[in-house]
This record gives structure tokens, sequence and C-alpha cells, in this order.
């Protein structure tokens, strides 16, 4: 059986930047809606923070989009990053 992998992985940090500037947002204003910290939306934007299930309970609370999305997109690229590491470091030691 052909395995099905998505032709791009979108990381959380671009859907969380395109909804912002979707919805006239900043990141001051979805920090105080969401009450997340404005440092953890700009670490979460910059990639340095992963979405946990606290943030995306937020997330979903400021933005009406459901936690169990941004769970779902966060654990897809990271599971990506993984594979993609995976097949480099495998590829070195071969």
């Amino acid at each position: 059986m052909k395995k099905l992998t998505p032709a791009r992985v979108i990381s959380p940090s671009k859907i969380l930047k395109r909804e912002i500037y979707a919805r006239n947002l900043t990141k001051e204003k979805l920090a105080e809606m969401s009450n997340i910290s404005e440092q953890t939306i700009n670490d979460i934007i910059t990639e340095k923070k992963e979405i946990t299930p606290e943030i995306a309970i937020k997330l979903s609370q400021a933005l009406n989009i459901s936690a169990q999305f941004w769970l779902n997109l966060e654990a897809n690229y990271r599971l990506h990053l993984a594979q993609k590491k995976n097949k480099v470091n495998f590829s070195v030691v071969n």
C-alpha cells in the first residue's frame, strides 16, 4: 500500500500569522484577547515555542478555531520535522 503524504506541511506559525493578518489584529491584541503573553505569541510565530494544549484552548476561545485544529497542526508539523531530520541522519549514516 502506498503511503500518502501531504505535498507540503504548513507550520502553525504561518497559520497563526495569516489569522492575525486576516482578522486585522496585532500580536498585542491577540495576546489581550487570548490571555496569552505577547512574548508567547511572538515565540510561536517565530517557531521558538510549540502550541501546547493550554495555548490551543486559549487560541480556540480567542479566534473561534478549535483547539483540536491547533493541536493537530502542531503535531503534524513536529512529526514532519522529525521525519525530515531522521531521513537526513539516516542518509548520513549510510
